[in-house]
């Protein structure tokens, strides 16, 4: 197989978006890649990230694409699970302490960090609209970093996330608590709770 041919398939594998990364794991040098990049007119849609002129482009897996092991939560998490009747805007994404976040920022990204060993508490993965599947923390974590961040969050929103939550089937609330001791938001939780439940 010709190494077009390869970045033919790779292309439309990931739904019209083509990375350099991934292409020269697949055996494809650069300049062969960029010159297929030149020769189909892919638009350059991030750092080392190409898309076709007709792609519909997946902003979730977009971010995904350019930050692999960031992980998106608070806001966009909510949206994820109905949690929220908004969509969320700008997306907000959590990525390890020391993690250079100037880029995403700049971009327009809200962008929280973690300690390294908090980071990977309650990720799970989901399903953007355009069916691609990301990282995501799971509704309980979701819960426990909004009440983290509660001054920068709208009031308004989080109590419509724990409302919702709280007459949920699948929500599992000894999790919610275990996470909110690791987090140090159990007492404020509790009182939340008390409200609701």
């Amino acid at each position: 197989m010709k190494q077009f041919e390869k970045l033919e398939i790779l292309l439309n594998e990931q739904g019209g978006m083509i990375q350099t990364s991934e292409a020269v794991k697949r055996g494809i040098s650069k300049p062969v890649f960029y010159n297929y990049v030149k020769e189909k007119k892919l638009e350059q849609a991030a750092h080392g990230i190409y898309v076709s002129s007709d792609a519909w482009i997946d902003a979730m897996y977009l971010i995904h694409m350019r930050c692999s092991h960031g992980v998106f939560s608070h806001e966009t998490a909510l949206f994820f699970y109905d949690l929220t009747d908004r969509e969320p805007s700008p997306y907000s994404i959590t990525v390890k302490r020391g993690y250079s976040t100037t880029r995403l920022k700049a971009d327009g990204l809200s962008v929280y960090t973690i300690k390294q060993e908090l980071h990977e508490i309650g990720k799970s993965t989901a399903q953007t609209p355009f069916g691609h599947t990301v990282p995501v923390y799971d509704m309980e974590r979701t819960i426990c970093d909004l009440l983290r961040c509660r001054s920068s969050i709208e009031m308004q929103t989080f109590q419509s996330a724990l409302k919702m939550y709280a007459r949920r089937k699948d929500k599992d609330l000894r999790r919610l608590m275990q996470y909110a001791g690791l987090f140090r938001v159990e007492k404020i939780l509790r009182q939340y709770l008390e409200v609701l439940l």
